[in-house]
Order: structure tokens, then C-alpha cells, then sequence
């Protein structure tokens, strides 16, 4: 794909707006540091602001109010599952106009991208609220799990539009050289949300005890204030990503931009229900293996989570800093962002999965307690599968590179190869052996795939004839 034009020559100042966000020049390493660490921050508080508020609903409501936001988040993951795509398409985009200088296409870009998906929002949290008792039924939610979910899921889809916003206007900046900003605004939201959780659950004073949908009234709030104080931040300081005067009518989806966002945004927001989707399938594997072995799993899962957050961030920033570079035209420089991005990640998950392989016995003793007969197999887990994590963060920071040039498809077929015959092949062939080990061996097996792929893609793929 070709960079950015340079149409809208006027707003081409690399004293003015670029400067703030230019991720085309100074040391690699540590730039590209300095710009994943808010991500990597941003996504550690969002899943801590998950665990936290799953401990207010199982400690205040009981099992049955637990699994019903187990559910509606099942839900909300295929919905932000999209908004991702789209968005990483608008941090690509964004990303190669403002290294072209061009901070005019940028807007034209995060307009476009803002408008569709606030609408798109609109339309999810009208028909999502309609129609949530037949989306529960499809699910087979149970009885006793029903009511909750009912009043869990109708409230979050009134906080969806807020949340997708926030989410492009963080994704915006970050392709515009600014990680720091949404970060701010990530620990706003995450205050709120764990601080008003028990009070709207369980009432405090003059507040009502609203019950289940108090938690999703907080997350609703949370939203809204975010989305709000973030807005306000952008026109305070003059973000380059602001719209003024005439730019809001890039609020209106351009068609050459809405076709390049929904073009390029499906792909990607594919790839993450791909990796869903085989998620789910291992959960089933792994319950015919019996409740202990379901635990320990669970706990693991638990772990996993946060030793995939520092290659998800530097994936990100990798994306943003080679958009950046691809829109400058310094392609020589596209190598090094690579190699930077794949060192950072061996020694960032390297340093992650060796302490928890050090320290296993405590840090699963937390999800499972210290005499759950599930903590030596969690163990046992552990040390077959946890590594597998540092080829997949190496896979991710390929794509990352691959992703700045408009190339979505090898990355979805490769996560798809791994996943399917990959992954679920070896479990097929090997469990007659190997017994429930074939499990646990299947996720470095998967990677290994994904990575020799990916090393492939990118060494000799097309993507490198975009520019």
C-alpha cells in the first residue's frame, strides 16, 4: 500500500503537530520502549480492572451473578473483537500520514474511523439491548444464571458507544506517536470502575443497592466519564488528531477511507475471534479431563493473560513505529524497528516466563489456595506450555511490521494454520500417547508453527512490494 499522500500540503509542518508524535527518528530500542511501556501499563490495568471487579460480584452476588459477566463478556470480546480491527486500521493509517507529515489525511482518517464505529456502536447497543434475552438463550445461559445476565448485559450495552470511542481515540493517537495520553485515561476509567463497583452493587448511604446491574452501571459510568474527559483533553491541548470547523464533517465516513478501515479492519479483528474461538475449544478439551484438571487449567489461564501483555504492546507500538517509517519513506529503517521489536519481546516475556517458572507454587497458590490438589498439575502445565508464549510474541511482533503495510491476510491465515491443524492436530494425534499432556504440548507446538510462518511471511511475502 502506498504511504499517505501529500494532497493537503498546507498541514505538512514538522515544527508544528508531527513533532509531537514522531516515531521516524532517534534511537530504535529506546524509543520503542519508551512507546510500548503505556500500552503494556493500559493492559495490565484493564485486566486488573477485570479480576477486581469479578472478586466484588462473586464475594457480594454469589456464583450465579459471576458466571452471568462471564457470559456477557463472552459477548462484549466478539464485539470489541471488530472495533480492534478497525481500529489497529486507523493507527495503520494514521501511523503513515503522520510520518508523510500529512496531519490532514490523518484526521480525514480518524474522523472516518470515529464516525463508523460510534455509529456501528449505536446500532450494536440498540439491537443488543432488544434482543438480549434471545442472544442469552442462544447461548444456553443457565436458568439460574439468566436473570442476572439479563440485567448485566442491558446495562453494558448502553455503556458500548462510550467504550468504542475511547478505544479509537486511544488507537488514533497511537498511530499519531501518542501512547501516553490513553493511558491516563485507561487509569481514569479503571478508578471508577473499581471504586463505584460495591457501591452501586451493594449500595453505600443515599445510593441504592442496584445488584448486579450496579457493576455494569459502573463500567457504564466509567465509560462515559473517559470518553468525556479524554474528548475534552484533546481540544484542551490541541491534540493534531483534533476536528475543528470544517474537519468534523470527516465525522461522516469518507468511501475511500471506510472501504480501506473495513477492508483491512476485518482481517484483523478476524484474527482475534481465530484465537478465540480455538480458546474455547481447548476449554472443552480440558473439561473432559475432570474438574481438578479444569482448576488448574483455569489458574493457568489466569497467568497466561499476563505474559502475552508485553508482546501484544510492543506489537502495537511496532505497528505504529513502522506505519510511521513506511509513511516517511525510510524503509531501510523497517528492519531495525523489526529486530528491536523481537529483541524487546525475548527478554521482556523471556524475563516474565522464567520468574514464573521460578516462583510457580505461590503464584498459582493465589487463584487455587494453597491445598488445592490442582496446583502440582498448574505446575506441571506451566513448565510444558508457558514458554510457548515467547515464540508467540516473537510471531506477533512480525505481523506488526507486516500489518504497517496493509497486509492483513497472511497474518489471519497463519494464526489459522497454527491454531486448527496445528494446535488441534497434534492434540488429535498425539492424546492416544500422550494422554492429557498432547494438551499442554499442543501450545508450544502452535507457536512453533506460527513463528516459522511468520518468520517465512515475512522474509519472502508480498507484503514488501507495497512500497
Amino acid at each position: 500500500m502506498a504511504p499517505a499522500g501529500t494532497a493537503h500540503g498546507a498541514n505538512q509542518n514538522p515544527q508544528g503537530p508531527r513533532r509531537q508524535g514522531d516515531l521516524t527518528s532517534g534511537p530504535i530500542l529506546s524509543t520503542l520502549m519508551r512507546f510500548s511501556a503505556p500500552t503494556l501499563m493500559a493492559n495490565v490495568l484493564q485486566s486488573l480492572n477485570g479480576t477486581v471487579n469479578a472478586i466484588w460480584v462473586g464475594r457480594m452476588l454469589g456464583g450465579s451473578a459471576l458466571a452471568a459477566t462471564a457470559n456477557a463478556n463472552v459477548v462484549m470480546f466478539l464485539v470489541f473483537a471488530g472495533t480492534f480491527g478497525f481500529g489497529m486500521a486507523a493507527t495503520v493509517k494514521v501511523g503513515q500520514a503522520f510520518g508523510a507529515g500529512n496531519i490532514a489525511a490523518a484526521r480525514r482518517t480518524f474522523g472516518t474511523t470515529l464516525g463508523f464505529c460510534f455509529g456501528l456502536s449505536l446500532l450494536v447497543a440498540t439491537l443488543g439491548w432488544i434482543f438480549t434475552p434471545e442472544l442469552l438463550h442462544a447461548m444456553s445461559t443457565p436458568d439460574q444464571v439468566q436473570a442476572f445476565a439479563l440485567s448485566y448485559l442491558r446495562v453494558v450495552f448502553i455503556a458500548m458507544p462510550a467504550q468504542m470511542v475511547t478505544v479509537i481515540l486511544g488507537m488514533g493517537l497511537r498511530g499519531g506517536g501518542d501512547s501516553a495520553t490513553p493511558l491516563r485515561f485507561m487509569i481514569l476509567s479503571v478508578l471508577l470502575d473499581v471504586g463505584l463497583n460495591p457501591v452501586l452493587i451493594g449500595g453505600l448511604g443515599p445510593i441504592p443497592a442496584f445488584g448486579i446491574a450496579g457493576s455494569a452501571m459502573a463500567t457504564t459510568i466509567a465509560a462515559l466519564v473517559s470518553m468525556l474527559a479524554f474528548g475534552l483533553d484533546l481540544y484542551a491541548r490541541n491534540l493534531p488528531l483534533r476536528l475543528r470547523g470544517a474537519e468534523l464533517a470527516h465525522l461522516i465516513p469518507a468511501p475511500d477511507e471506510l472501504r480501506y478501515i473495513v477492508v483491512k479492519g476485518l482481517p484483523m479483528g478476524a484474527q482475534m475471534l481465530l484465537v478465540s474461538m480455538a480458546g474455547i475449544i481447548m476449554v472443552g478439551l480440558v473439561n473432559r479431563e475432570g474438574a481438578v484438571v479444569s482448576a488448574a487449567y483455569g489458574a493457568s489461564l489466569q497467568v497466561w493473560t499476563y505474559l502475552q501483555m508485553p508482546a501484544l504492546a510492543i506489537s502495537a507500538a511496532v505497528s505504529a513505529m513502522a506505519a510511521q517509517t513506511i509513511g516517511a519513506r525510510l524503509f531501510d529503517r523497517l528492519g531495525a524497528i523489526t529486530r528491536a521489536g523481537v529483541l524487546l519481546n525475548l527478554v521482556m516475556t523471556g524475563v516474565m516466563v522464567l520468574l514464573l517458572l521460578a516462583f510457580d507454587r505461590p503464584v498459582l497458590q493465589l487463584f487455587l489456595g494453597a491445598h488445592s490438589p490442582a496446583v502440582d498439575l498448574a505446575r506441571h502445565i506451566q513448565f510444558l506450555a508457558s514458554w510457548s508464549y515467547v515464540l508467540f510474541g516473537v510471531t506477533i511482533v512480525l505481523f506488526g511490521t507486516m500489518r504497517a503495510s496493509g497486509a492483513v491476510l497472511a497474518p489471519l491465515v497463519i494464526l489459522g494454520l497454527s491454531m486448527y491443524p496445528g494446535r488441534l492436530g497434534f492434540y488429535a494425534l498425539f492424546y492416544p500417547r500422550l494422554g492429557m499432556d498432547a494438551i499442554w504440548l499442543s501450545f508450544p507446538v502452535g507457536s512453533l508453527i506460527a513463528v516459522l510462518l511468520a518468520a517465512a511471511a515475512y522474509r519472502f511475502g508480498t507484503w514488501r512490494k507495497r512500497f
